[in-house]
């Protein structure tokens, strides 16, 4: 990379003349000289596995908590937001594909370039502190990209964030190891994630994951009572199977918990080398309602609707959103319904 240097990566072990990665659930097999699917963990000969991107920011900014999005986290505050390139999924749809193919070589007709197409500025765990501190915020976000493929940065940078006072998040793709995962645990206060599809062919042949490990990440975060939020995106013709969609609620209905997760049901568009349509906004709503069926909190994303959280007990309004803004909050200081005093899972 043009300013960083490698450095040794964590979660290996070689195996034979080759080494094992052992951080996701591709288990990536490498030869001195070739890099993993993430594109930034690299075989190098005389060193074993080392990380491309450790400590290398490639997008930075201070957004609204909504855009996460985290509607139950700290609701109307800001968060500072990082992250880096690379990532161990291959989604069609990709939102953040300048970041998340960067270290890919050229395909087609994706306009990348040869490496990483931004300058990665090389950050450190107390400047990373210090920077919330002068921003003013109580959160930091690690986003944009896949955050579990910056292990290395995380595995150093929470513990400081932690001990400092701040609130720690990932929004991710849930694609890790239970062994990694553990190691974050105990240093995470909420994250966002990302439950593409629910079905095992269309996570391994189309969007290159493990809809097993995900789901595996999701409910270790809900057992260590770390707070979860759901997205999924809704793509025509690949993951609008309603069969498929009723066996996701079901499952987000038992995970772990006293409320299931919000469930945040966003409208795709066309990106990167997805050229399918969007859903209708009567399709979205048909999705809608049977979500909120089984579940107490489904929002819409992607849309200029307003989102309102309505309390479980009393039915009010408690809070109302439009995109990223809040103009109605009726929580007490608690974190509870101001009406009624019912608990909706809302962390202040």
């Amino acid at each position: 990379m043009d300013s960083l240097r490698s450095s040794p990566a964590l979660q290996w072990e070689w195996e034979g003349p080759a080494v094992r990665c052992l951080l996701c659930p591709h288990r990536c097999l490498l030869s001195p000289g070739k890099a993993g699917r993430c594109g930034v963990r690299r075989h190098e000969a005389g060193r074993g596995l080392v990380t491309l991107n450790d400590g290398g920011c490639a997008a930075v900014a201070v957004d609204p908590m909504e855009k996460k999005p985290l509607f139950h986290f700290r609701p109307g505050s800001l968060v500072l937001s990082l992250g880096t390139v690379g990532c161990n999924m291959r989604c069609p749809f990709c939102q953040n594909w300048p970041l998340a193919r960067a270290m890919d070589p050229l395909e087609g007709d994706v306009p990348l370039n040869h490496r990483h197409p931004l300058p990665l500025e090389l950050l450190t765990p107390q400047g990373v502190r210090d920077e919330a501190r002068r921003l003013r915020v109580s959160s930091v976000a690690f986003t944009y990209n896949e955050p579990m493929v910056w292990f290395e940065f995380l595995r150093r940078t929470l513990p400081v964030l932690k001990e400092a006072g701040l609130a720690t998040l990932l929004v991710t793709n849930g694609m890790i190891n239970p062994g990694p995962l553990e190691e974050l645990i105990p240093f995470i206060d909420g994250a966002n994630v990302d439950v593409k599809a629910f079905d095992g062919r269309v996570y391994r042949d189309t969007l290159g994951g493990d809809l097993t490990t995900v789901c595996a990440t999701v409910e270790a975060l809900r057992r260590t009572r770390i707070h979860v939020e759901l997205t999924f995106l809704l793509v025509p013709d690949l993951n609008d199977d309603r069969e498929s969609f009723s066996r996701m609620l079901q499952w987000i209905s038992s995970l772990p918990g006293p409320i299931p997760p919000p469930l945040h049901l966003s409208r795709s568009f066309p990106q990167y080398r997805w050229r399918g349509p969007s859903p209708t906004m009567e399709e979205l709503r048909d999705f809608l309602e049977e979500a909120r069926r089984i579940l107490p909190f489904v929002y819409l994303g992607n849309t200029d609707e307003p989102e309102v959280t309505k309390c479980r007990r009393c039915g009010r309004d408690i809070v109302t959103r439009r995109r990223y803004t809040i103009f109605h909050n009726s929580l007490d200081t608690s974190g509870k319904c101001g009406y009624c005093g019912e608990d909706n899972g809302m962390v202040l």
